[in-house]
């Protein structure tokens, strides 16, 4: 490939990732539900940095990431009025924002990990979703703790508030990824239909692997966020005691954890034979 054509690769992909870019931004604006104390739901908002990180490989997912970051930054100065050291503001600057969104950039790790785009795609903006999350607790329990989230128990408090709106963000990110990849080839240096033939084979198979992902998923969030429910005292301050079980019966909540957990394990166990069985009978017709 001679330089020129390098160039003309390098401007075509930088005005592709504005684009996205900018797309991004527009369904950020459209909110579902807007929480009370920052963060809200979307319809698949970050979408559009998957598919970068996907085309494109790391270093452009990442790069688009901190790019969209700091224009959400700037979407949301006033959050930055609510801080009262200058510590804090870098803080909110990091966590909820650029790194926050930077780490979008990992959401096409798996294009080589999966033979099929459609998995791939939904399995990395599970990841991209699950890491923006665990950005937004720390922040919350750190930052915010003593503002907008209560100073007791504030890592729990975090946890659960911020699974608030992720939660349904990464479903409706999940899916919608999962769709729009089953129609359109992102593989190709434009973005093509895909054949109706190929876009419907075992579709209904590898959407049995992205719902395994997401209770696994959610019982995983639910498990983390009721046992550190009880694992920080009325200060805030971490208390080993409150995991201990007294009496002859499981302590209520770790029942539920119990309970929870073997549920989603039967259930990803279901859906992993459903997929495997789906598998089988999709070669032998393709056999056939």
């Amino acid at each position: 490939m001679t330089q020129t054509n390098i160039r003309l690769e390098k401007s075509r992909k930088l005005v592709e990732c504005a684009l996205l870019i900018a797309i991004a931004t527009i369904l950020s604006m459209i909110k579902i539900a807007q929480m009370p104390a920052g963060g809200s739901v979307t319809i698949a908002s970050m979408l559009p940095l998957i598919l970068i990180a996907y085309r494109h490989g790391l270093g452009w997912g990442l790069g688009s990431g901190f790019v969209y970051g700091i224009v959400q930054q700037l979407l949301g100065l006033k959050n930055l009025s609510y801080v009262t050291t200058w510590q804090s503001v870098i803080a909110v600057i990091l966590l909820d924002y650029l790194i926050a969104f930077l780490v979008l950039g990992f959401g096409g790790v798996f294009r080589k990990a999966f033979r099929k785009q459609n998995i791939a795609i939904a399995v990395g903006a599970l990841l991209a979703a699950l890491l923006r999350y665990l950005c937004h607790v720390i922040s919350g329990a750190t930052v915010w703790a003593g503002l907008s989230i209560p100073t007791g128990a504030a890592l729990s408090y975090s946890l659960i508030y911020n699974a608030t709106y992720m939660l349904p963000e990464t479903i409706i990110l999940v899916i919608v990824a999962f769709y729009l990849a089953s129609l359109i080839d992102f593989r190709t240096e434009k973005p093509v239909r895909m054949s109706a033939a190929e876009s419907k084979i075992s579709a209904a198979a590898d959407l049995t692997t992205v719902f395994a992902g997401i209770v696994a998923i959610g019982a995983l969030v639910f498990d983390i966020a009721t046992i550190f429910l009880h694992l920080q005292n009325d200060d805030g301050k971490f208390d080993w005691s409150g995991l201990a079980v007294t009496g002859p019966f499981v302590k209520s909540f770790w029942l539920s954890v119990i309970v929870v957990t073997a549920v989603a394990f039967i259930v990803v166990l279901t859906l992993i034979l459903i997929r495997k069985f789906a598998g089988k009978k999709e070669n032998s017709g393709t056999n056939a």
